[in-house]
């Protein structure tokens, strides 16, 4: 089965250039770094003169660029994170590419870049991990990590929108981003996002801004934020680096994306889904910081997790708030996460069959 792409849209002739040696055998895919270690080969692409010019697969490695780029000055740059899997035959998937693309073309429209066809995409999806399909580890808890991003690169130190652009895909094996239950604060000082900002969108600035409280929280003992909504620090919006759910009474209440600050999370949407198909219900809605205390209080709040492509599931083990930390159940064998975490990855990696389509095969 190919990629897909849209009916409209032909496929792209990509440059390949390959690697002269791989360095895939080097690498313990048992224990590997976070984010430190890369494949063989990368995908680039410039977009200037109003179109996309010609692609190209070459050997991951340092990109020249000018000084002067629109992006390192004012910050016009999306990225996005998906991954993919073996299966036990050794079959690569992807989980979930054109919903990353499609938030990837949303990113765009919001900070005036251009849209990527979806042919492109896929094709360079296609053909990068074909040629780097044994970087995909094969190892429990393990997959290769994607990310795709795009960055201004006209070279005028003036406030305007750029009018060239790279886009690049680069891959690296990993293995949990939280190998242990994290400890989160309530962050009740400093904003992620605001109504009408860019919260919803991958962009570069939004992860920028948020590294000082995120440093400030770890220098108290915490792994992560739970940020709150920007007027009131009142209602809870996301977890660091992911989205947020918590089981309260046997149910799943997780913030609405009403507000345009969230970002719209597919680890998020797939768990979601995944519980209403086990019978569990799902509220999505605004959530009171002092309610999921008063939950934790009383015990009726038995869960916390995030959600996101890195992290995958990440059970909270302890919320801070005002001084004070809640800690939570230690998460089991039968715990709701642990439940939902099981099923997707089993669909990830092939255990049970994919019946939401979520899967899409690599050639």
């Amino acid at each position: 089965m190919d990629m897909p792409t849209s009916s409209t849209e032909k496929s792209v002739q990509i440059k390949v250039s390959k690697s002269d040696n791989t360095r895939v055998g080097g690498i313990d895919f048992n224990n590997i770094p976070f984010g430190k270690v890369f494949s063989d080969h990368m995908f680039v692409v410039d977009y200037k003169d109003c179109q996309w010019n010609e692609p190209e697969i070459k050997p991951f490695g340092n990109i020249s660029i000018s000084p002067a780029i629109s992006a390192l000055h004012y910050g016009q740059a999306i990225f996005e994170g998906l991954k993919a899997y073996k299966d036990h035959s050794g079959n690569v998937s992807v989980f979930r590419p054109m919903d990353n693309h499609n938030r990837f073309n949303s990113s765009a429209k919001r900070m005036c870049m251009p849209a990527l066809p979806g042919s492109l995409f896929m094709d360079a999806l296609n053909q990068l991990l074909s040629l780097d399909r044994d970087w995909v580890p094969a190892v429990e808890g393990c997959a290769l990590y994607i990310r795709p991003v795009m960055f201004a690169t006209t070279a005028e130190i003036k406030v305007k929108t750029s009018e060239e652009f790279k886009f690049a895909i680069m891959t690296c094996p990993v293995g949990p981003y939280y190998p242990e239950p994290v400890k989160v604060v309530v962050e009740t000082h400093y904003a992620r996002a605001m109504e009408g900002g860019i919260g919803y969108v991958k962009a570069a600035g939004n992860y920028g801004a948020a590294l000082y409280p995120a440093k400030k929280a770890q220098e108290q003992g915490y792994d992560q934020l739970i940020w709150t909504d920007s007027k009131e620090h009142k209602y809870i919006e996301e977890s660091g680096t992911m989205n947020i759910v918590f089981v309260i009474d046997g149910k799943l209440h997780t913030p609405s994306l009403e507000t345009n600050t969230i970002l719209e999370g597919i680890t998020r949407d797939s768990v979601l889904r995944i519980a209403e198909s086990k019978g569990m219900e799902v509220l999505e809605r605004r959530i009171l910081v002092e309610e999921v205390i008063d939950y934790c209080e009383s015990g009726e709040c038995t869960e916390a997790f995030g959600v996101g492509t890195a992290a995958t599931l990440a059970p909270i083990a302890t919320i801070g708030f005002n001084g004070k930390d809640y800690n939570l159940p230690r998460v089991g064998k039968d715990s709701v996460s642990t439940m939902l975490m099981n099923e997707l990855s089993n669909i990830r990696t092939g255990k049970v069959r994919d019946e939401y389509g979520w899967m899409v095969p690599i050639n």
